[in-house]
Formats: structure tokens, C-alpha cells, sequence
């Protein structure tokens, strides 16, 4: 007499070998925890730089209206042939230039503080979009400060003063290098601020073999 050709059953107390964990979730899928601590999408980043860009861009116009305040006046005197500096020994050119890099500086490192405080994870598209708007910020308040000072036409000025009086130059930055204070600043101390106070990234998590769990083969 032969066995029956019957398939095999495992005991009734053993559980099957091969036993997945009853969360799993298929390939792809994302729970709402994994996607908090891998963070928003890149499209979302961008769209948040681009905002934080034009924010910081904007506020260039108190930057410039500050310098136009702060700088030091160039006192110029014409007479019937030319227009010259009334002090030729004076430091109010490198007073000028000076005074808009502080300003970035100061401007940049407060951008820096606020931007983090608002968005602490940080990301390349919010440091591209910061430095942007550093950069934009300054050209900004370079272009009020001139658009709003003193008269940038100095021969139409003297003609219009009269011989032997005193007047303003206009406000111009001769240091080009100072409209880079404000991005590089930006961007130095967010990135030192997230470094240092910004969310770690989570230890990936590790799950079990299908057969680790299984008991021995019978």
C-alpha cells in the first residue's frame, strides 16, 4: 500500500515560516511619520525659497533708506570751471562704503536668524534662495540710496547752487565688493545655525528577515 500524495500541513501550535509583519506597507507607500522626518517635497523647498528670496529681497528697500540716513555726506564746492571736493583729506568716501557693508552685515546675519527661526530644517534650495535674496537685497538698496540721495547730476547741481556754495555728492558705492556682506553673511550663519540647533536626521529603521523570526524546520 502506498501513502497518499497529500500535501504536507504544518502543525496546528507552529506558526507559517514565512511571516511578514502585519504594518508592512507596500513598496513606495510613505506613512505620515516617514514623510514628517524625510521632509516636504522638493517642489515644496522651492516654492519655500522663492518666497523666503523675494521676502528678503523686499526688505533691501530699508536697507537702503538706512544707508541713505547713516552714510556720511561729500561736501563739494564749484567754481566757474570745475567742481571739487571742499575736503580733500576726508574719510567720507570710505565712510560711505563702510556704512553699506555694516549694514548688509547686520542685515544678513538678522535674515539668517529669522529664516531659520521660521524653517529650522534648512535644505539647499532655502540656502540658494537666501543668499539670492542677500544679493538682490543689496543691489536693491543700492539702487534707493542713489534714487533718493542727493543730486547724481553734479554739474546741473553746481549750476543750480551757484559759485562757492556747498553741496552733496551723490551716494554711490564705490567698493562693489559690500553688496556680497549681506548673502554671504545669510548664508554662513544659517548654515552654522543648522549645523548646530537644526533637526537630526532619523536612524533608518531595520526591520527583520522573513525567516528570522521562524522557528526551526521540522
Amino acid at each position: 500500500m502506498t501513502a497518499p500524495l497529500t500535501p504536507s500541513q504544518p502543525p496546528h501550535n507552529e506558526p507559517p515560516h514565512e511571516s511578514w509583519p502585519s504594518d508592512a506597507q507596500p513598496s513606495g507607500a510613505m506613512s505620515p511619520q516617514a514623510y514628517e522626518e524625510n521632509g516636504p517635497d522638493v517642489h515644496v523647498e522651492v516654492l519655500q525659497a522663492l518666497v523666503i528670496m523675494v521676502a528678503v529681497a523686499v526688505s533691501g528697500v530699508l536697507l537702503g533708506l538706512l544707508w541713505l540716513w547713516l552714510a556720511p555726506r561729500i561736501p563739494l564746492i564749484a567754481d566757474n570751471t570745475a567742481v571739487y571736493l571742499k575736503d580733500t583729506e576726508g574719510e567720507q568716501a570710505i565712510g560711505v562704503d563702510g556704512t553699506f557693508t555694516l549694514l548688509g552685515l547686520g542685515f544678513g546675519l538678522l535674515s539668517a536668524v529669522v529664516v531659520f527661526l521660521v524653517r529650522r530644517r534648512g535644505g539647499i534650495p532655502l540656502v540658494v534662495g537666501l543668499a539670492l535674496g542677500g544679493l538682490l537685497g543689496s543691489l536693491l538698496a543700492w539702487k534707493v540710496g542713489g534714487w533718493f540721495g542727493p543730486e547724481t547730476d553734479v554739474v546741473a547741481h553746481a549750476k543750480q547752487v551757484g559759485k562757492g556754495v556747498v553741496f552733496d555728492a551723490p551716494l554711490e558705492l564705490k567698493a562693489k565688493g559690500a553688496l556680497l556682506a549681506w548673502p554671504v553673511a545669510a548664508m554662513a550663519l544659517h548654515l552654522g545655525l543648522t549645523a548646530l540647533f537644526g533637526p537630526r536626521d532619523p536612524e533608518p529603521a531595520l526591520y527583520p528577515t522573513p525567516y528570522e523570526d521562524a522557528g526551526p524546520v521540522q
